[in-house]
């Protein structure tokens, strides 16, 4: 039986509404909410040595500044009630298989996105990650306007 809802949260107002969408069924369901941001990163990005070497140090300051600046505020909103089990997961890859893979992890019932993200222009340009997660996602999506 699965035991929690994944929120793939990237700052936009669509992203909250879909944390707060999951909270409410996660609150019905008695299930655990795991909110998750990922930074973009890839591993065939070329860098020199030198980069190589600070690279370990910015990834912890990215997951930092993303744990802050796109989780907190939304743990914060979820957090009044306590009725709600929430943890928040800061990871680095590609946004649709990274949720894909914490839904694994987490035993996941469905994973929440918004619909409409931070980049509409990249959204053109490369597809949106509910499209991905569609064609990706073992368990079910929702997509929250």
């Amino acid at each position: 039986m699965s035991s929690s809802i994944v929120v793939g949260l990237d700052g936009s107002e669509s992203s909250t509404r879909a944390a707060h969408a999951a909270a409410d069924a996660a609150r019905r369901h008695g299930l655990r909410l795991v909110l998750a941001y990922v930074v973009p990163w890839s591993p065939f990005e070329i860098h020199t040595a030198e980069e190589n070497e600070r690279r370990s140090i910015d990834r912890r300051q990215e997951i930092a500044t993303a744990q802050e600046k796109f989780l907190d505020p939304v743990l914060q909103q979820l957090s009044t009630g306590g009725d709600l089990q929430v943890e928040s997961v800061v990871r680095h890859g590609h946004a649709a298989e990274t949720l894909v893979a914490l839904a694994r992890e987490h035993d996941a019932a469905w994973i929440t996105v918004g619909r409409v993200g931070q980049s509409r222009v990249r959204t053109l340009l490369f597809g949106s990650t509910p499209s991905s997660l569609i064609q990706l996602s073992p368990v079910p999506v929702l997509v929250v306007p």
